[in-house]
């Protein structure tokens, strides 16, 4: 079968690869017929070393299960299924708390020692805690926002509860990307009153208008967090949503958060401590978040997927060929696509 492999930065394949084979008798097989490049794929496009071992890309898949071990109980071969970026057994003690991304026996896909989702097929371990079987076709029109519970759906949810986003709040969402987008979704959806998006592209922040932003504030660094206090009376946002995961997008949030406010984090950090401490030690800020545990969210986010009260597949702009993913991570690192969809 067909995989995409990166080799270093800017050097992505289409190669041929063993077929994937059940192996322990909790797995799953899986053709793929939905992936995506995500934003975070994006990090080690850029920054990966030729000295670093290679990686099979992709960790965010719908398909239908073509094989079960002998112990998987809950699945059946033919189920369409979501495929969560993270893989876990759904009994221990963190997945039984909603913490799929903690599993003890957990990990994520798309790894150097877990082959990823773009690609014809793939090994599922631990598929009964692990996937979730939809309740549609396989080529149902929902396709793309379904493929977005197994990623940034989940994840800018994530971000807004950890942000305490709830009625009559105001809200700050920190990058214009497809978390960015979705936590503008989930915002909206847990009944936010303001919602601020931080981002300088223009087709995005008109995308995250139509999700529901109120107020869009194309600056950055000191010049947004003036602007975004002077929008919310000097006092600052109740709840920040940081979706890049850079330092000065985690100062920014330090800056508009108001007094008692929190941060959800969820853009992976690339730094090594959280900058001005010192302010958010004395303005009572909350600072939480992390790998979103997607898993713990599809039961909350699918009826609305289903019943079109939000459409997060919209932050799909571009849908391409397996053969066409090394574009499709051009395309992305330019700033050409929103998101793109693999069709494999």
């Amino acid at each position: 079968m067909r995989a995409t492999i990166l080799y270093g930065a800017g050097d992505v394949r289409i190669e041929n690869v063993p077929d994937p084979r059940l192996i322990e008798p909790t797995d799953a097989l899986l053709t793929v017929s939905r992936a995506c490049i995500c934003g975070s794929d994006l990090w080690p496009y850029k920054l990966m070393t030729p000295s670093e071992p290679p990686r099979r890309m992709g960790h965010e898949a719908i398909g239908v299960i073509e094989a079960v071990g002998s112990d998987v109980r809950t699945l059946k071969v033919g189920h369409v299924v979501v495929m969560p970026f993270a893989f876990s057994d759904g009994t221990c003690a963190f997945c039984h708390e909603g913490l799929h991304t903690s599993c003890t026996r957990g990990g994520f896909f798309g790894t150097v020692e877990v082959p990823g989702a773009q690609a014809e097929a793939l090994r599922i371990p631990l598929a009964d805690g692990t996937l979730f079987a939809l309740p549609v076709a396989e080529d149902g029109a929902l396709m793309a926002s379904l493929l977005t519970l197994s990623d940034v759906m989940g994840t800018g949810h994530h971000a807004a509860r950890a942000a305490k986003v709830g009625r009559g709040k105001s809200v700050a969402v920190i990058g214009d990307g497809a978390v960015g987008l979705c936590g503008v979704i989930a915002a909206r959806r847990l009944g936010a009153e303001q919602i601020i998006i931080l981002g300088n592209h223009p087709d995005r922040t008109a995308l995250a208008k139509e999700f529901g932003a109120t107020d869009v504030v194309s600056e950055r660094g000191e010049a947004a967090i003036e602007r975004v206090r002077a929008l919310t009376g000097g006092h600052g946002v109740h709840s920040v949503l940081e979706c890049v995961g850079t330092e000065e997008a985690m100062r920014t949030a330090i800056g508009i958060a108001r007094a008692g406010g929190a941060i959800g984090r969820v853009g992976v950090p690339h730094y090594q401590a959280i900058p001005d401490s010192e302010p958010a030690f004395y303005n009572n800020l909350t600072i939480s978040g992390g790998p979103a545990p997607v898993r713990a969210y599809i039961e909350e986010l699918l009826p609305d997927v289903l019943e079109g009260r939000i459409e997060p597949g919209r932050v799909f702009d571009r849908a391409i060929s397996l053969d066409a993913v090394p574009d499709g991570y051009r395309a992305m690192n330019e700033r050409e696509a929103i998101k793109v969809m693999v069709k494999p």
